[in-house]
Parts: structure tokens; sequence; C-alpha cells
């Protein structure tokens, strides 16, 4: 959620850290701040001691940079943060970083501090004094409490007091050639680079610096300096880790000429599938080692769970079908926040599949650690490498469909799916369930996805013209049936994210059950309707709420005439087998949430009270 981002070097860190904080944006925020720390010349003429300055700005990062315009000064080591608010409003009090009594120590937080009340208290009857309403103003306190000369033994004791989520960094005055972080729970990455080095939430913050990172885990604590990383231990022990090197160009992470990223985003999807796909599926053959899985093992899984929450939540809907139907094993698809808390059954030979576009959701991660601890099997479907869900799974599988820097998920959901469609294909394989002439048609017809979406992207126009028409509409229902009722959740929840427009995902058939009450003349319904074996039935489905003078837009294979007979407005996607519409349909309901939202006026890359990643329960 929050973003952090400190540097330490010999360039000035003004515009590292506000390009830093711009560029994580998209986690989502609504206040931003930055903590330099400078030399005091003023206070003592003969020596030189140094002090820190805290600027912080409820809103945009365009208005931390506007107050900072007046401001003098050359510094190299500095910390910035953008807060998604959670304890306390979205003020420039609440903003982060927060300091200590004397002014010497300044923190910025990502996470949720659950103890704090009982630390503010204790802290209090200490004689210390807070300003602010957030769990985070505790920390800075906590250090200022536990100084004994050692930054970073305040810091390991710290981390033994809080209990949550975090990652913490903290600057300090009396130290001006370090800074000190830590993790519990919430990302924090070094970026090591040539002329100094890097602390930030994420990656893009501080990829045109450079292209070297390291991962911190929990319970770690870090010290850099401009040209040394040192990594600890709760107790003080150093680590040894060296770092691995990313393979994203900074371009990657920019617009590239596109208005928004997540438009851009969305037409990266053939690409993106092409890589993912890229040495899994060569020449007919699915090859699939990172399963870290035998065939005897496969044939022997008696079920599959799959865990996930909201987008990813519908690529495990997916892959549950298409598991069941090539390779008949039994898959259940659980919501990650749920799966924890109600003491779940992990049977032998079970696999669990947990799927996260980040692979640091806190819910996500506490199913992972869950399942563990009852003997699971582990595999992990993510697009970050080195994240904590990869780093914590018995096997991982890559989904390389670049950086997703939108807070809506696009291409990295088609990367999801197009991962379920091969380890579905690759299980029917080992099971036996297809043949030898069905495996190598669902082959062929994945092989031409990418060419497919890239058709459909190339009709956009069409798709804008249709949102041109509804997008004053104030309801919308998304019907689909079997693997159209994954589309239709996801379409209606990419429309909910970015125009925040009402909208709901159902099944053609739950209609008549409660929801068919709802649509009139100002209701439009999406239909997902390719020609697959449930046809019929939704035309019946559309036939229903047409009656009930909804306005209609079709999801139709190309060549369907029969459907211009129910619809107001048809979008057709080619043709393929019944299977692969999952995929093919989903991409005009991106097209169109975008649409819809940019006549509407929205920030389609940072839609209110949402962020890319949710690292706090």
């Amino acid at each position: 959620m929050c973003g952090i981002i400190a540097y330490i070097g010999d360039k000035n860190c003004k515009d590292i850290i506000i390009n830093g904080l711009k560029r994580l944006e998209y986690r989502g925020y609504d206040s931003a701040g930055i903590a330099i720390l400078i030399p005091d010349n003023e206070s003592d003429k003969d020596n030189t001691r140094n002090k820190i300055v805290v600027l912080k700005q409820a809103g945009k990062i365009k208005d931390l940079e506007e107050s900072m315009k007046n401001l003098d000064f050359d510094s190299h080591i500095g910390i910035g943060h953008t807060r998604w608010a959670t304890h306390g409003a979205p003020t420039q009090i609440n903003a982060h970083p927060h300091t200590d009594c004397t002014g010497k120590i300044a923190v910025v937080h990502n996470g949720i501090i659950e103890n704090y009340a009982e630390i503010k208290e204790e802290l209090i009857k200490k004689g210390h004094k807070f300003i602010s309403e957030t769990d985070t103003e505790v920390l800075p306190h906590l250090l200022e409490e536990y100084n004994n000369g050692s930054p970073l033994e305040a810091m390991q004791k710290l981390l033994k007091k809080i209990k949550g989520s975090g990652a913490i960094v903290a600057l300090n005055s009396d130290f001006p050639d370090e800074i000190i972080g830590a993790r519990l729970a919430s990302p924090l990455i070094v970026g090591v680079g040539r002329d100094g080095n890097f602390l930030a939430s994420d990656i893009p913050a501080v990829l045109e610096h450079t292209r070297n990172f390291i991962i911190i885990n929990d319970f770690e604590t870090i010290r850099i300096k401009k040209d040394k990383v040192e990594i600890f231990d709760l107790d003080g022990k150093l680590i040894k880790r060296d770092p691995f090197k990313v393979n994203w160009s900074i371009t990657s992470a920019e617009k590239s000429g596109y208005e928004d990223f997540m438009q851009k985003e969305i037409f990266e999807q053939p690409f993106g599938i092409k890589e993912t796909m890229r040495g899994r599926l060569i020449d007919g053959d699915l090859l699939f080692e990172e399963l870290n899985m035998t065939e005897d093992q496969i044939r022997n899984l008696n079920k599959i769970q799959i865990i996930a929450c909201g987008t990813s939540s519908h690529a495990a809907m997916l892959g549950k079908q298409l598991i069941e139907r090539w390779a008949r094993i039994p898959v259940e698809v659980e919501v990650s926040s749920e799966y924890r808390y109600k003491n779940p059954i992990v049977e032998e030979n079970c696999l669990f599949i947990a799927i996260t576009q980040s692979g640091e959701t806190i819910d996500t991660l506490a199913a992972i650690r869950e399942a563990k601890s009852k003997g699971a099997k582990i595999v992990a479907i993510t697009n970050v490498v080195g994240s904590t869900v990869a780093r914590e799974s018995d096997s991982v599988i890559y989904t390389h469909a670049g950086p997703e820097i939108g807070v809506c998920a696009t291409k990295t959901f088609t990367a999801q799916i197009i991962v379920m469609y091969l380890m579905a294909l690759y299980f029917g394989k080992v099971t036996g369930n297809l043949s030898k002439d069905q495996y190598e048609k669902i082959v062929e017809e994945i092989k031409f996805i990418p060419n497919k979406i890239q058709l459909i992207l190339n009709d956009a126009e069409k798709i804008k013209k249709i949102a041109d028409h509804i997008y004053k509409y104030r309801t919308f229902l998304f019907l689909g049936r079997i693997f159209g009722l994954p589309v239709a959740l996801e379409g209606a929840l990419k429309l909910k994210e970015i125009s925040y427009i009402h909208a709901e995902g159902y099944a053609g058939g739950e209609m008549k059950h409660g929801p068919i009450a709802l649509t009139d003349t100002n209701t439009t319904v999406v239909g997902i309707v390719p020609k697959d074996f449930v046809y019929e039935k939704m035309l019946s489905n559309i036939e229903e709420v047409k009656a009930r003078h909804a306005t209609i837009l079709a999801i139709a294979t190309e060549g369907d005439t029969e459907i211009q007979k129910y619809s107001n407005y048809t979008f057709y996607v080619p043709s393929s087998i019944e299977e692969l519409y999952g995929i093919l349909t989903i991409i005009p309901l991106q097209l169109l949430s975008y649409y819809i939202a940019k006549n509407l006026g929205r920030n389609v890359d940072q839609p209110r009270n949402l962020a890319k990643s949710v690292t706090v329960e």
C-alpha cells in the first residue's frame, strides 16, 4: 500500500526521492512526505552539525514538490514516503515521516502496528509527546527510547517489541552516514548502485538508478551506507546475501507514449502472454520443471486447493474449471482472506496453489503459512521475482508479464490465466485424461492466443464508441456461464474499480433468483455469449433482461448474427475452442472499463481507496 524510498550516496537526494515517490504512486496514496538530513551551519559556525528537515503534504506528490521550491540545500541522504491512510485521516500532520521528541530521528513505515495503543500509553507515561493519530508515530519514539549509541540495535529491539506488519526505514541525525531499515511482513528491497544505495518498497522506484537488488526477509534489519550494505538477523548476526539482477528496463515501467499505464498494460498483453509461454510451450511440448513435481506425484493428487484475492481469484476460478475438465482432478477455490480463519483441512496428496500478482499480498501469505503448517505443498504463481510468496513456496511459476504499474490488474491477469491453461493442460497430459489429438488441438489453439488478442486490441476503437454511448448508466450487470462466469466477475470488478459505477457479475442462470429485479431502462447488461455449449442458455438469459428494457452489450464470437436480435451493441472476438474464450472475452471488458472511466474523468492508474499490493489486513 504505502510507498517507501531512501537514498544515501554521492548525488543530491531530493530529486532521487521525489522521482522515486512518483514511481510508487501506483501503490495508492493520499499524502506524501520527505525527510532530508542536511548540515546546520547557522547554529554553530565552527562545528557543522546535522539536522533533519521534514516536509509533508496531504494530497499529491506535486503538492509536496511545490512546498520544496524555496528550499535551497544540498543533501546526499534522505527518506520519502507515500501514505495510504489506515490509522488517522489523510492529513498533513498524519503524513509520514514522523519524528521523535528530539527531532533527531525520522521514520517512514508501510504497514500496521497492531499493539501501537499499548506501546503509545507506555511511552506517554515515560514523557514522550505525540502529535498525530497514526500508529506509525510510536516507532520513532521507540527508537529514541532504545537509543544506546547504535541505531541498528535500537531497530532490532523495536522489531521484537511491535506486533503487526511493517517495512520501516529510519534516519538519525547523530549518524549522518547511514540509513537503518527493517521488515516485518511488508515488502522492502535494497537497490545496490554505483553512486550510492537505496531502500524501497518496490523495484520500479529505483530502477532508473540500478538493476541490482536484494530482497529483505521478515525479521531482518539492514544498514546501508553510500558504499556498503549490511543485513542482520534479529539478534544482530550478519547475513550474507548477494544481489540479483532484474531484466526490466526503465522504459518498461514508463508510459511509452500511451495516455495511461493501464492503457499501455492492456495493449502489452500479447507480448506478456508470449513471454509467459516462452520456455514452457516449445514445439508442442509442455515443460514444467519449475513445478518441482514428479509425474507420479501429479497422478496421485487427490485434490487441488487454489487461494487468491480479487482479480487473481477470478483466474483461480477459471483454473478450477480447466483442471477439472482436462485433468479430472477435484479443485477448490478459496478466498485468501478467509482461509486461515476457518481451520482449513489439508488432505494428503493435496496440492496448494497460491496466485498473487505482487507476491506480497498479506492475506495470501497468511493462507500459505497456514497451509504449510498443516503439511501442504505450495506452488506459487506470481509476477514478481524474489517476492515473499515466491520465497516461502515449495516451487514458483513466474508469469513474466513485466512490471504492472496501474493499480488494476490487466496484463498480470491474462498471464495468470495462461499459466492456468498450461498447468491444466500439463496435468491432463500427465494423468492421461486428454487424448493425443485433444492435447495437440488445445496446444495449437493456445499458440494463437496472442495473435487473437492483438486482433481484439486492433478493434479497440469499436469498444470506445460503445463506451461513449453507455458510460452514463449507473448500474451494470455482467452475465456469463461456465467459462464466462469468471470473466463476468472480472469485468464487473474492473468497472467498479476505475469508474466507481455499481456493477455486479452473475452466473446467467442466477438472474431469475434475484438480480433480474435490478433490470430496467437504467441498466446495462453485458453478456458473455461466445459460441460454446451453453450458448443457447445464455441467449435465453439475455432475452429475459431485454424484456425488462435493459440495454444489452454482447461479447460474442465472430460470425454470430443471431445475437444481434437481442443486443443493442455487439463486440466480436475471434473464434476458438470454448475453454479459451475466457481469456479472449476479458480483453474487450478491460477496454470497456477503461473507456467508460476516461469518459467520466477518472484517474484509471490510481483509483480512489485502492492500492496495487494489499500488504495489510
